[in-house]
């Protein structure tokens, strides 16, 4: 009896260094699996940062052709002058009707409703108008302190 269970304990640690090496093996090929999934997770970021680049980079070509085409002259000069105006021409027209509306809704406010004047003007200055104020004025002027800071 003695000599069989030394047999089998001499098979068993015979074995066991092979057990240890295929368990190992498993060990290292799922770790390796692990570093391949992070490296192809890395791989899909860089792609992906790579693809905002190339479209924020197509954006800013667009913008610049634009601003290219619009900036060579015609050679009419009324043609030059009224593709000039047409932004701001717009956008007085805009800044007019603006107050056009809020000084008839105050107007409306006075005269119908009866209010004063230091009850009625909070009422057409709401928070959206303060928002659209906000963002005019940010557009108009955040952008030329932005190319300022830039350097440009």
């Amino acid at each position: 009896m003695l000599t069989l269970l030394g047999s089998l304990l001499g098979f068993i640690s015979s074995a066991f260094p092979d057990l240890l090496k295929l368990w190992q093996d498993h060990q290292d090929r799922k770790h390796e699996l692990a570093i391949l999934d992070r490296q192809m997770e890395q791989m899909r970021l860089g792609h992906t940062q790579r693809l905002e680049e190339i479209a924020v980079e197509a954006d800013i070509a667009e913008s610049k052709a634009l601003y290219k085409h619009d900036s060579r002259p015609s050679g009419v000069k009324w043609v030059d002058g009224l593709r000039a105006s047409v932004r701001p021409v717009i956008t007085y027209a805009f800044f007019l009707l603006f107050t056009a509306v809020k000084l008839s809704a105050l107007h409306a406010l006075m005269a119908d409703e009866g209010l004063a004047f230091t009850i009625a003007l909070p009422r057409i200055w709401d928070p959206e108008t303060q928002a659209l104020f906000a963002a005019v004025m940010s557009f108009w002027f955040g952008q030329r302190a932005l190319a300022k800071a830039r350097g440009k």
